[in-house]
């Protein structure tokens, strides 16, 4: 069994939990970015997870989008979605409520529980990739299962 670093045991021992069988992958440079973790597995931009945190400007509450990495959010048209606008958060927040740093975010696993959307454009894609808890580890998925997992509400990101 391949030893990982501990916050990617926290993504496996999550999905193990949830009915997800999960192979996490450490590639050799980052995959911090959707382009670096699609030439590491050698999949296409659109296949990779982003998940990016916001914070509710009214409410403080966390928000997760479970983006397609080469769509960009639209904030207005999911703050619409949502009930109100939306910040961007700085590091600590994101830290504090995932329990993960950016770069490494995983769709599932969390700190904190709050509500998880995903991008429609996701689930038309067949296998989807996804961080697992560090900037080196990322694992396959479908969007099906991700759906199940985390709870997803579907939305449009994009205008």
């Amino acid at each position: 069994m391949t030893i990982l670093p501990s916050a990617a045991e926290v993504v496996r021992n999550t999905a193990h939990s949830a009915g997800l069988s999960i192979h996490i992958v450490e590639v050799p440079g980052t995959a911090r970015t959707a382009e670096e973790a699609a030439e590491s597995v050698g999949t296409t931009v659109g296949q990779i997870v982003k998940s990016l945190v916001f914070r509710g400007k009214d409410s403080g509450k966390p928000y997760l989008l479970l983006v397609s990495g080469d769509n960009r959010v639209h904030e207005k048209g999911v703050a619409r979605d949502l009930g109100e606008s939306l910040e961007r958060p700085n590091a600590d927040y994101v830290r504090s409520v995932t329990g993960f740093a950016i770069g490494g975010i995983p769709p599932f696993g969390h700190a904190e529980a709050m509500e998880i959307y995903m991008d429609e454009d996701l689930v038309s894609k067949g296998e989807i990739w996804a961080a697992a808890g560090t900037p080196r580890c990322v694992f396959q998925t479908s969007a099906e299962d991700l759906l199940r997992v985390t709870g997803a509400k579907v939305i449009k990101v994009t205008k």
